[in-house]
């Protein structure tokens, strides 16, 4: 459990950056980001996997690069439902959903470094499935 607690404030704080680094994003307070993240995180789940899988063939095609447009979709649907959490329009969901993407992928690296991801993922999982 507390793995996914982590996990959450971890992206919430990243969603909170976004909100102030990407023009169009709008991440109005702590609150705001904490929902949107947990909103996110389902949508992502969800949404983005059902969508993943529709677009598999135009995703193989673009070599994967689809999965971005998958994501910006998935950030404006999670936004739609999060008040204080606002997305103004395609392209600034797309450069907010890179942006994320980015940070995700160098705070996952720190943490591997520092060997956390592991007790992290397998504490998360272990709460999902124990």
């Amino acid at each position: 459990m507390t793995g996914i607690l982590i996990q959450i404030v971890l992206n919430a704080v990243l969603l909170w950056i976004v909100g102030q680094l990407v023009k169009g994003v709008e991440v109005r307070d702590a609150k705001a980001a904490i929902f949107g993240a947990i909103v996110l995180g389902l949508a992502q789940m969800t949404l983005g996997k059902l969508l993943v899988l529709i677009s598999l063939p135009i995703t193989f095609l673009t070599f994967g690069l689809f999965l971005l447009v998958i994501n910006a979709v998935v950030l404006m649907a999670a936004a739609s439902f999060v008040d204080g959490f606002e997305v103004d329009g395609f392209g600034a969901a797309f450069w907010g959903s890179l942006t994320l993407s980015a940070m995700n992928l160098v705070l996952g690296v720190l943490m591997g470094a520092l060997g956390l991801a592991t007790s992290l993922l397998f504490g998360g999982l272990g709460a999902i499935f124990g």
